[in-house]
């Protein structure tokens, strides 16, 4: 029996929208109490996902035990399962050996696929059990954690070591350079900080793994092995404001690797449902609920913003946004009709803190949103902590000469944490995207024309409500199948808002926003030094 419970715990951890089923008499049995084990627990994640949630609670040294620990693990984890790519099969089908010339192609092949095993490692020491992606950035991740942890108890030397094996991963990372300028000064008094190395199990690691790339390219070229490499190390802030329709992907999804084109049915929304808990604010005012919006975990509210903080998260965006933010450097990324500019949350603090906007302006982006987060997580009686997943401000605008009488969508029906696919009425889930849990989109003005916010059903056609924007109104709900949704097209003027996206699941974090956050905290702490203290 506790081989069984620890089968089902293993099964639910990577199905969790399954906790709670019917037993054959009816009844709902779930899994409390006892902490089981996992069949297939993998030690290094597990130490990973245990460091995030001490980082979370600000319990820095533990945050840097736990962390530390879990990079033993993987290193460990690396060198097991590169002991279990001794022998591949993969290369004996005939159709390959047939390509072959002779008895060395044969053996240079076999060890090609040995080498391809062994590179693969990366993917699957970074891929939870029971998914089919792995988690992006992931061992350079422990780095970044690492130096923010070392930097909260004071231990610049580990910071800038962690700082500088970080960078071997992402050496034109901008914002860990200034870190590592920054942990320079703090050390410049006592010790050479040039003497600080990058840790040296990452960097044989890394040599091997740009090793092993060569290997493998002249393996492609010369004996035409089937390979084809992947970079699960980027960084490259590539965000949409929302996910594509299923039907429009076309050509992006031809040209994606194709062990990430792979999806699986998104099961429907099991998990418990609640709404209705309590704003927060005194100002804000409850609007609509699921049900008179015609859905499944939804509500409007207004006054969330007021008339002055709209009006100064205008300018702010009319001198912070740039074309194509978001959406991958596409200017018209959703309709040939209209342009799209956008800001991240990090983009505005760095503005502020450069003078280049009011300082006051970039931390009312970053309280606003902080606000929101809030009021979801309350509204929705969420019994786990709701975290950033992306924060954006977005604005959109017709492009000259476009006819007012458009019957096009300024933004496509599509649901946030899947690819809509409303001709077989499913949605197919793929991570990160599939990590998203709600949503919440607040409005900056109303001096446009069009762009109407609608929810449909999964024919993409049957409009359920329509919310017209305005300053201080909020529209939040649930990110997945049950809330598909679009955006009418903007006729005349500019249609701002901000558009921000939260998990449940504190390992698909916005990296910006733990960016962002310290920051904030650094700002926080410098004002609250006495000038006179530093005589």
């Amino acid at each position: 029996m506790e081989k069984a419970a620890e089968a089902v715990n293993t099964f639910l951890t990577a199905n969790p929208e399954h906790m709670a089923r019917p037993t054959h008499d009816g009844n709902t049995e779930t899994m409390q109490g006892a902490k089981l084990g996992k069949q297939e627990a993998q030690p290094h994640l597990e130490r990973y996902h245990e460091a995030v949630e001490y980082y979370e609670a600000d319990d820095f040294q533990m945050a840097i035990e736990s962390f530390e620990q879990a990079l033993k693990e993987y290193f460990l984890a690396d060198r097991e399962c590169r002991v279990l790519c001794e022998w591949s099969q993969s290369y004996g089908d005939r159709n390959h050996l047939a390509k072959t010339d002779g008895f060395y192609e044969v053996i240079a092949g076999l060890y090609s696929q040995r080498l391809i095993c062994e590179h693969d490692c990366v993917r699957k020491l970074a891929t939870r059990p029971g998914q089919l992606s792995p988690i992006d950035n992931f061992l350079p991740l422990h780095y970044d954690y690492l130096q923010f942890s070392y930097y909260q108890v004071g231990n610049y030397v580990k910071a800038l070591e962690c700082s500088r094996s970080y960078l071997l991963f992402h050496p034109y990372d901008e914002d860990v350079w200034e870190n590592v300028k920054f942990y320079e000064s703090m050390l410049e008094e006592i010790m050479d900080p040039q003497t600080i190395k990058p840790r040296e199990d990452t960097t044989i690691f890394l040599k091997r793994h740009k090793l092993e790339s060569e290997l493998l390219m002249s393996a492609v070229i010369n004996l035409g092995i089937p390979y084809t490499e992947q970079n699960y190390w980027t960084i490259d802030g590539g965000h949409q404001e929302d996910a594509q329709i299923l039907s429009n992907m076309g050509n992006k999804m031809a040209d994606a690797p194709k062990q990430l084109v792979g999806k699986q049915p998104m099961p429907r929304l099991d998990r418990d449902i609640r709404e209705g808990g309590p704003l927060l604010y005194s100002h804000v005012k409850f609007v609509f609920n699921s049900e008179q919006l015609n859905g499944t975990q939804r509500m409007l509210l207004d006054n969330v913003l007021s008339e002055e903080e709209c009006r100064e998260l205008q300018s702010l965006a009319s001198r912070i946004m740039f074309a194509g933010s978001g959406y991958r450097g596409e200017i018209s990324p959703l309709t040939p009709n209209e342009k799209f500019e956008g800001a991240t949350i990090l983009r505005a603090l760095k503005f502020g803190y450069e003078g280049r906007v009011p300082l006051k302006s970039a931390r009312l982006f970053y309280d606003i949103s902080e606000k929101a987060r809030k009021i979801v997580e309350s509204y929705f009686m969420l019994n786990s902590t709701l975290y950033f997943s992306f924060t954006h401000l977005v604005c959109r605008s017709p492009l000259e000469d476009q006819p007012q009488n458009r019957d096009d969508l300024s933004h496509p029906i599509h649901a946030d944490n899947c690819f809509l696919d409303s001709d077989t009425n499913e949605c197919w889930k793929e991570f990160p995207l599939a990590a998203r849990d709600y949503s919440a989109i607040l409005y900056m003005n109303e001096d446009f024309e069009g762009g109407e916010f609608i929810f449909t059903g999964m024919d993409s056609k049957t409009v359920t409500a329509s919310i017209k924007p305005k300053c201080g109104r909020m529209v939040s709900f649930s990110s997945g199948r049950e809330n598909p949704h679009g955006v009418k097209a903007v006729t005349k003027g500019q249609r701002c808002a901000v558009a921000l996206w939260f998990t449940l699941d504190p390992l698909y974090r916005e990296l910006e926003r733990l960016q962002a956050d310290e920051m904030i905290r650094q700002w926080t702490h410098e004002q609250s030094i006495n000038p006179k203290d530093e005589l």
